[in-house]
């Protein structure tokens, strides 16, 4: 005969009122995430239909094609096989006994031992990818991509990692806390607490976390600073300063980008583009940027973060409670962090494909800011020439992991909204 249930046990994983609420917070999650998709994200952002793309031959040279396509080709197999064998790693330690096994050596009371099991599964993934990872720094270095010297590299990589630590030991250990103080309910507890931890993420991280890897200092008094300040007028967009980062330390690839929202929102460029490229460019680098401030693409971003963060937790109810009697101990964490890998993963092509209309929508407003089709066009051959960025990347590659459109695709673009900008 069974003992009578204790009522601080934690509850069966087959609890109605568990799974019941974990089936809702997803139903939620998922509700929340395809309306903000649908209201917030410019599913047409360009006017009229198909794109007619120019030739690659057309923009850029035969050496520059060549090249592009051989160090794109070799890149792009090292991330793909780094991802690849950094899940079979989270499945073996999540999907198996192994974790387990592993956690019951672990000392200390619940929550130390949550970090302990949170930091052996983060370094057997980053020991198992680490080939991958200095294969790819090798290539960007001979290409002449890179700049870091392995030291300094190797400072990125350790402190990218204890970044992703930290963060993932926050999320577990209030994981851990609503299903020890909220048993039956926590899934709803925990979806609203990670959902805020999304938020005050998105928003600390330029304060926090970007300067750990760059110096930030505000672009100089000057004929680009007063350009620049009046494309934001001209777009509607209130800034306070823009930054400059010294990337040029790290990469000799021009970059810009927006970064935080409200109090801590940063337009920042890269060195390496104010100070080698042309003025026209530049600006339609900025022009470009400032559109991403005017919609609050970083905002928008954060609130789809955070409905994601709903989806998360209610899979993790209705998955993870099969196999656990409860997500108290410690030793659920290399399963929740396999989850998060393999769902992460999965989850890749649909965040790319809502970032690629959001960055069309920034190409749209930005060129008709500029009206300069010419300096917009050779922005994009540079972007590529600089990055070795392959113009005309498998179907499937870009689908999966393209974040922006291809340059091929933005110089169509381009050509669309000017074009139909002339004609009205």
């Amino acid at each position: 005969m069974s003992r009578p249930r204790d009522p601080a046990d934690p509850p069966d994983p087959a609890d109605p009122v568990v799974r019941r609420t974990a089936w809702c917070v997803l139903g939620a999650g998922v509700t929340a995430f395809v309306l903000l998709a649908i209201l917030l994200v410019p599913w047409h952002p360009y006017p009229g239909g198909r794109l007619t793309l120019p030739a690659a031959s057309s923009i850029f040279t035969h050496d520059e094609l060549a090249r592009a396509t051989e160090y794109s080709h070799v890149a792009r197999w090292l991330a793909r096989g780094s991802l690849v064998v950094s899940l079979l790693a989270a499945a073996l330690l999540g999907f198996t006994g192994l974790g387990r096994r592993l956690d019951r050596r672990l000392p200390g009371p619940w929550p130390v031992r949550t970090v302990l099991a949170a930091l052996l599964v983060v370094l057997v993934g980053r020991l198992v990818t680490a080939p991958f990872a200095v294969a790819l720094q090798r290539h960007d270095r001979s290409d002449g991509l890179s700049r870091q010297s392995w030291a300094s590299w190797t400072q990125d990589q350790l402190v990218s990692t204890g970044i992703y630590l930290v963060a993932a030991s926050l999320a577990l250990v209030a994981l851990s806390c609503c299903t020890r103080w909220a048993p039956r309910r926590w899934p709803l507890v925990a979806g609203a607490l990670l959902a805020v931890l999304v938020v005050l993420g998105s928003f600390v991280y330029p304060v926090l976390v970007q300067p750990l890897f760059n110096d930030f200092t505000s672009l100089p008094d000057g004929r680009l600073r007063d350009q620049v300040m009046a494309l934001a007028r001209q777009e509607g967009v209130t800034i306070d300063d823009v930054l400059v980062a010294d990337a040029s330390k790290q990469t000799t690839a021009i970059n810009a980008y927006v970064t935080g929202f409200g109090s801590t929102r940063r337009i920042v460029l890269y060195d390496t583009l104010v100070d080698s490229l042309p003025r026209a460019e530049t600006l339609a680098v900025v022009s470009h940027e400032l559109a991403h401030a005017k919609h609050e693409d970083v905002a928008t971003g954060t609130v789809l973060g955070a409905a994601g963060a709903l989806v998360a937790v209610g899979l993790v109810g209705v998955l993870a409670g099969r196999r656990y009697d409860g997500l108290r101990s410690p030793a659920a964490v290399p399963l929740l962090l396999a989850l998060f890998a393999f769902g992460s993963a999965l989850a890749t092509p649909v965040e790319n494909v809502l970032s690629r209309q959001i960055e069309t929508r920034a190409d749209v407003d930005g060129v008709r800011t500029t009206g300069d089709l010419d300096a917009f066009i050779a922005l994009q051959r540079e972007l590529d020439v600089r990055s070795l960025t392959d113009p005309t990347p498998p179907a499937l590659s870009q689908w999966w992991f393209g974040s922006h459109p291809t340059s091929l695709q933005r110089i169509a673009i381009g050509e669309r909204v000017l074009a139909d900008s002339d004609g009205s």
